[in-house]
């Protein structure tokens, strides 16, 4: 056969595939920060780059002593160029970040990272630092941007969209807790007496939570508060602060309302909050920041009747039912105070009424509705109004001053006066002419008038008898006057027989009650031999105790065994027989409750028993 090719031809192809496969760069391993100069308080990131690591190669990132790491994460990317005619060239890099503070001032050093492949060693440069007291500049990956003109700097009010934003300033991670911490923020910390300003409670995790056990609200001197948010479920959402994601969870939300000016203090919360699942959980306790909020009094020049809590915006309003009306049926009258702002500290003006309509105490009922963490709502006084007589009577028009804030301008809300007719019921007394006008409302009018008939006669009656005999000559009167004498003679008389009587039964009734005891006691005997063990020791300490109580003259029943020891030596009973009483129920008490169950021991119990009681007799 012919062969087609050659050994030559082989060889030109391997060699050509080979230039065609792609080739790899060298090593490249080095570290850089975002910047050189810092605070205490900020947060910079460190980067370690490594370029074509083989997969075995061991990266040993920096352990800084002066150096807080907050968090670290690791990405890794592939490049592959292509030039003309050449082999690609494949690039992988893979990037490690740290985000970093300061725990001193002064000039540190971030000492080098290590890199460790094939037998060999590299090792990047180390990192000069200038750290100073404070906070120098914004958190990483927050750039400045250049500050643009106001679009709302020509408007007479502040920004529309100012009260959007929640959250006061990004939180400050603690140190040493910097997984799991607590903050509570102010969406501002300078307002108006009166004015609302909204604290928020959050924790911020990187790590799994399991529950929260216990909140502890701070004490809010000084202010008004009202819950808007309190979620019965931990619900988390994505936050970053200072460069880290965090998941947060709002815990509570309030609103706060100063009643009085000056620099007001918000004390730290707390809480206790497990971590983990299961046998793995973990119970912490955090403590979260203070705050400070700056209130300002009212400005001068506040119209007649303005309190500090009428700061917000309102409308006031008033509704009568029914305008018309029959004399005795009531009027109600809803004075309707709308806005935002304290509702539930508000006072709506007082209704004021002519003479002729009597107006009773009102009810108050509240409605709140907040709307994005600002509390508003209607407050309504409900008054009940009885007419005296008819006629047309107004009630007055009201008013309302209160402050704006956000204008900054004080303002009069006003209601319309309302004009309220009474008239005759439909059960009166109907007049022979035309129907006269209706009464005016007035103080002159004529009051008590009498009828046109005048005064009538006065009636008057008289008989005549014969004069009565006097009371002494009665028939009656001397039993009545001996009868008391009488009657506190026999009173003594029945008190000295009963005493007597008392005496002999008092005597007897401690013979029957000692007789009852020793008939026990024989009972008790009957179940010495083949009876219930509880049984029979019960039986011997009831028949103990009511001999006790007929010797010793006094309920003995409940007392503790040194109580009734007191009672023995107060009666008298010597050292010896108290002794043997005691054995006695002692022995019952171990008896009922596991032990004396033979009947030899059974015996010997009795024999005591019996010989206390023989005893007492001799």
């Amino acid at each position: 056969m012919r062969r087609t090719g050659s050994g030559r031809t082989a060889l030109l192809a391997g060699l050509a595939l080979l230039a065609a496969s792609p080739a790899w760069a060298d090593i490249e391993f080095y570290q850089s920060v975002d910047r050189n100069e810092v605070g205490t308080e900020d947060t910079f990131r460190l980067t370690v780059v490594v370029v074509d690591a083989p997969p075995s190669a061991q990266v040993q990132l920096p352990a800084p002593r002066d150096f807080e790491v907050l968090s670290s994460s690791r990405s890794t990317q592939r490049s592959i160029q292509l030039s003309g005619g050449g082999p690609a060239v494949i690039q992988d890099v893979t990037k490690h970040l740290m985000i970093l503070r300061a725990t001193r001032t002064g000039r540190l050093t971030l000492p080098p990272a290590v890199l460790t492949t094939s037998g060999k060693t590299y090792r990047t440069e180390p990192i000069e630092m200038t750290v100073k007291a404070g906070r120098l500049g914004p958190p990483p990956g927050q750039a400045t941007r250049p500050s643009l003109p106001d679009p709302f700097r020509n408007f007479p009010t502040a920004d529309p969209f100012a009260e959007m934003d929640e959250e006061g300033d990004e939180p400050v991670i603690p140190r040493g807790d910097s997984d799991l911490f607590l903050r509570a923020s102010l969406d501002r910390d300078e307002v108006f007496v009166g004015e609302q300003t909204t604290l928020s409670l959050y924790i911020y995790s990187r790590v799994d939570l399991s529950s929260v056990d216990a909140v502890t609200m701070p004490k809010l001197e000084g202010f008004w508060s009202e819950d808007v948010e309190s979620p019965t479920q931990l619900s988390a959402e994505q936050k970053v602060v200072n460069g880290i994601p965090y998941r947060a969870y709002l815990l509570r939300r309030r609103a706060l309302f100063p009643v009085k000016a000056g620099a007001l203090a918000i004390t730290p919360a707390e809480a206790d909050i497990t971590t983990g699942f299961l046998f793995a959980g973990h119970r912490v306790h955090r403590v979260s920041n203070g705050l400070k909020v700056k209130v300002k009094p009212l400005p001068p020049g506040a119209p007649p009747g303005m309190a500090n809590a009428n700061v917000g915006s309102w409308q006031l309003s008033m509704d009568v039912s029914p305008t018309r009306v029959e004399l005795g049926q009531p009027i109600t009258v809803k004075v309707i105070l709308d806005g935002t702002g304290n509702v539930k500290n508000v006072t709506p003006p007082k209704l004021t009424a002519p003479s002729a309509l009597k107006v009773y105490d009102p009810s108050t009922t509240d409605r709140l509705t907040p709307n994005k963490s600002k509390i508003q709502g209607r407050r309504v006084q409900e008054y009940l109004v009885m007419p005296q007589r008819t006629g047309t009577f107004t009630l007055p028009a009201l008013e309302f001053p209160y402050f704006d804030p956000r204008r900054r301008e004080y303002d009069v809300t006003r209601t319309d006066p309302i004009t309220v007719t009474v008239e005759a019921g439909s059960g009166g007394v109907a007049s022979t002419g035309p129907a006269p006008a209706p009464l005016q409302d007035s103080a002159n009018e004529q009051k008590n008038v009498l009828s046109a008939g005048g005064l009538r006669p006065l009636r008057y009656q008289a008989r005549f008898m014969a004069p009565a005999t006097p009371l002494w000559q009665q028939a009656f009167f001397l039993p009545a006057v001996l009868a008391p004498v009488g009657l506190l003679f026999g009173v003594m008389l029945l008190g000295q027989v009963r005493g007597r009587l008392f005496a002999q039964t008092e005597a007897g009734r401690t013979r029957q009650q000692a007789r009852a005891a020793r008939k026990r006691l024989a009972a008790a005997e009957k179940l010495a031999g083949a009876g219930s063990t509880t049984a029979f020791y019960a039986e011997v300490e009831k028949a103990l105790m009511g001999f006790l109580e007929a010797k010793l003259h006094t309920p003995v029943v409940g007392l503790t065994r040194e109580a009734l020891g007191e009672k023995m030596a107060a009666s008298g009973v010597d050292p010896e027989r108290h002794s043997q009483v005691l054995f006695v129920l002692e022995a019952c008490d171990m008896g009922r409750f596991g032990g004396g169950a033979e009947v030899s021991e059974r015996n010997r119990i009795l024999d005591q028993a019996e010989a206390v009681m023989e005893g007492w007799e001799k």
